[in-house]
């Protein structure tokens, strides 16, 4: 069985080892959700490297002696012990055992699900499309779960953080409806969360680069003259992520930092750095400018406030409902080290985060083709004009307008950009020139 997960693995788009050897793949737990036809088995396996490095992650695999459905065929593993192995998430009667428990609120051997909503049990489930670093099964059209696939040990910050907001009444988060943890390490860890499914709600990546598609095709009008401007809703988003980022300081830590943490902070940029040159060696025509933009951080004296932030904040990470924004995902970059993605740090690198998401949106039609000059010049105005909405918004919000933290600010967008070509190299090669043309916006900027 380790063999056919170790082939099937890499495969996978929520996979963080893409790229690296894999030695072995060893169980970890083993647990039978369903002991029927077909069985539904929750393994959690570890993942050991060519260069020793270990990660774990949640598996929820079916097994069957008979005929595996077409429609499941993309989901098989292969064979093993005269059973064909599936990803059971893509299979509703299998995944349906997921909400039975949560529903009822069960212990089985070492998992734990705890049921916070009164949550109903009997519903089809399908699993979105769109799969990153976790999976998500929509059951109904009212609930959405989802699997948190590789695991660190600890409570996952999604699910402290988003029932912190929902507990103080925020009005941008979804509740926390139920949950199921496991054991990793010795550590009670969160392996999966339910919330309520938006119906009806848009995408904020989707909805922004429908605008984008609406300028390029008026190719001889501005962007604040197509019907489709999207700077009003980025204003709104801005004001919505300032009223999360002030909720976060008055119900979860929060402190001033001193310029002994920037300089930590600064030295944090620079191992980053280093660490994607191995991946991207792209990066070094920039290295030197991008050294000195984290070598301004490091030369701050004045107080720096910091607090629990979203992390990973991008236009993929908000819903916009008929009441306003959602924001989504509150766990950080899942490649970052636990205590990374819980530590304080300045709201601005979400600010930054979604600075760099609106950069994206605007230049990722031309991404696999040759840059046309007026496309280029187009998608650069229509990211500014969205970029300067957001910072109106969130300025209006929190009383303070992070353009004026200008160094913060660089710094962490050329961070997020640089986690960007990392991702792109290992995932989308083809897609590499656009955080690599931003960081170049950037450093140019700088200088």
């Amino acid at each position: 069985m380790m063999q056919l997960i170790q082939e099937w693995l890499p495969q996978q788009r929520w996979f963080g080892g893409k790229g690296r050897g894999i030695s072995s793949v060893t169980e970890v737990s083993s647990t039978v959700l369903l002991d029927a036809e077909p069985q539904v088995r929750l393994l959690i396996v570890e993942v050991t490297y060519d260069d020793a490095a270990l990660e774990h992650y949640q598996l929820l695999l079916a097994s069957t002696k008979g005929h595996v459905e077409q429609r499941l065929e993309h989901a098989v593993l292969g064979e093993h012990e005269g059973q064909h192995v599936y990803d059971a998430v893509h299979d509703p009667v299998a995944s349906a055992v997921l909400l039975e428990h949560l529903a009822r609120g069960a212990r089985v051997d070492g998992l734990s699900f705890v049921n916070d909503g009164d949550i109903g049990g009997d519903l089809p489930g399908r699993v979105l499309g769109a799969e990153q670093s976790n999976t998500s099964v929509v059951y109904g059209d009212a609930l959405i779960l989802k699997l948190f696939r590789r695991l660190q040990p600890g409570a996952n910050p999604d699910i402290e953080v988003t029932k912190a907001l929902a507990d103080a009444g925020s009005p941008h988060v979804a509740t926390p409806l139920a949950w199921y943890d496991g054991t990793v390490d010795g550590e009670v860890t969160t392996l999966g969360l339910m919330q309520p499914f938006l119906r009806g709600s848009s995408e904020g990546w989707a909805m922004a680069t429908a605008s984008v598609r609406d300028l390029f095709a008026e190719g001889d009008l501005h962007a604040d003259e197509v019907g489709g401007d999207f700077a009003g809703e980025a204003e709104r988003l801005g004001a919505a992520t300032g009223e999360v980022h002030a909720l976060m300081r008055s119900v979860l830590p929060s402190a001033t930092a001193g310029a002994d943490e920037s300089r930590a902070t600064a030295r944090q940029l620079h191992e980053r750095l280093d660490a994607a040159l191995l991946v991207v060696p792209e990066l070094a025509e920039h290295a030197d400018a991008m050294r000195a933009a984290y070598d301004e951080v490091a030369a701050l004296t004045d107080p720096v406030e910091v607090q629990r932030v979203h992390g990973d904040y991008h236009l993929g990470q908000v819903l916009r409902t008929q009441d306003g924004w959602v924001l989504l995902d509150f766990e950080g970059e899942p490649a970052r080290p636990l205590s990374e993605r819980r530590a304080l740090m300045s709201p601005l690198r979400d600010v930054a985060g979604m600075l760099r998401s609106f950069d994206y949106a605007a230049q990722h039609l031309l991404a696999e083709q040759e840059l046309r000059p007026d496309l280029r010049f187009r998608a650069q105005e229509w990211a500014t004009r969205n970029r300067d909405a957001f910072c109106d918004g969130y300025a209006a919000a929190v009383g303070a307008d992070p353009r004026e933290e200008a160094v913060l600010l660089r710094a962490f967008e050329l961070d997020k950009a640089v986690y960007e070509t990392v991702y792109e190299a290992r995932n989308r090669p083809a897609w590499l020139k656009v955080p690599l043309a931003s960081i170049g916006r950037l450093v140019g900027e700088a200088a």
